[in-house]
């Protein structure tokens, strides 16, 4: 289907109960999750807060965390990103939408086998040209947006 099966895997509802426990968090939504939609819906109706509710990309969302005078956040992506808000905010709490959003592709990546790839053209991945075009036009509307 073109989607990343833990972003599609938090539901409205996740966020729903995690927001009615913590009511003064911002709420941080990555767009490719499966409550982007009915959150957006829901900010312009007015029913989520307009200036509490954030859809951001993963590097957004730290610089926002980063930049927020909010003390609690439930982040809406895959559950990896907490430790580095934590990190870059000790002070502020992340509440995960779904702490089961792990995504375990994600876990194999090293920095120590993206240097071995680099260094040795170790785990060198070959796709038709035009697939090769179109993930390079997708990828440079992603590093666009931030």
């Amino acid at each position: 289907m073109g989607e990343c099966h833990v972003h599609a895997g938090i539901a409205p509802h996740q966020v729903e109960n995690v927001l009615t426990e913590y009511p003064e968090a911002e709420l941080l939504v990555h767009p490719e999750c499966g409550c982007s939609t009915s959150g957006m819906y829901l900010k312009s109706e007015g029913i989520l807060p307009k200036e509490k509710t954030h859809i951001l990309s993963t590097g957004n969302m730290l610089t926002h965390s980063k930049a927020s005078h909010a003390d609690e956040f439930v982040v809406a992506t895959e559950v990896g990103i907490i430790h580095q808000m934590e990190k870059q905010n000790p002070e502020k709490r992340f509440i995960p939408a779904n702490p089961d959003a792990i995504c375990p592709f994600m876990k194999m990546i090293t920095l120590e086998k993206v240097l071995a790839a680099l260094k040795e053209d170790k785990h060198i991945i070959s796709v038709p040209t035009e697939t090769a075009v179109q993930a390079k036009l997708a990828i440079e509307r992603m590093v666009s947006i931030g």
